[in-house]
């Protein structure tokens, strides 16, 4: 039995060194490294598994220590899983992040794609097409009434700031 503890333990702590590799591991290999992960904790479980059952073999007085000792690498390993499922959900995320955003920067826009619309609305009103061209051309004016409109205000406002300064 303490042979198989000590290899059992051991092999908590390699796993736990895969875990810090798994933090600085490339977009390729992470699969890789968590594959590895998780045969490892597999086969601990196998171990425990094993330890469990020897522990239960054990003499009265070794018997209740035995437990803890397995107990308290039952408890380790099963926070280990829960540290790799932790991480394999942030990557998850992450990558799902990633996808989306990606989508987001390739999607194309058009600049008239809401001016078509209201064209489509219109006709649907039965607006005719002279009508339309005015509404166009009274659009057109009006930014042209607004820029300068902008431009008179902040003429003045400076005006104001000079005479009283």
């Amino acid at each position: 039995m303490e042979a198989l503890y000590h290899q059992t333990n051991k092999q908590v702590h390699e796993v736990q060194s895969y875990m810090g590799h798994l933090e600085t591991s490339d977009k390729q290999s992470v699969h890789l490294v968590e594959n590895e992960i998780q045969a490892r904790i597999d086969r601990i479980f196998s171990n425990l598994e094993r330890l469990e059952i020897l522990s239960s073999k054990e003499p009265a007085n070794k018997r209740q220590n035995a437990k803890l000792r397995v107990d308290q690498l039952k408890y380790d390993v099963q926070h280990l899983q829960s540290a790799l499922r932790n991480f394999q959900h942030r990557r998850y995320n992450r990558e799902q992040q990633e996808k989306q955003r990606e989508e987001l920067l390739a999607r194309s826009f058009t600049a008239n794609g809401t001016h078509k619309k209201i064209l489509d609305v219109a006709n649907m009103l039965g607006l005719s097409n002279t009508v339309m061209r005015l509404i166009e051309k009274r659009a057109f004016q009006d930014k042209y009434f607004m820029i300068g409109g902008m431009l008179l205000s902040c003429v003045v406002m400076f005006l104001v700031v000079q005479y009283l300064t």
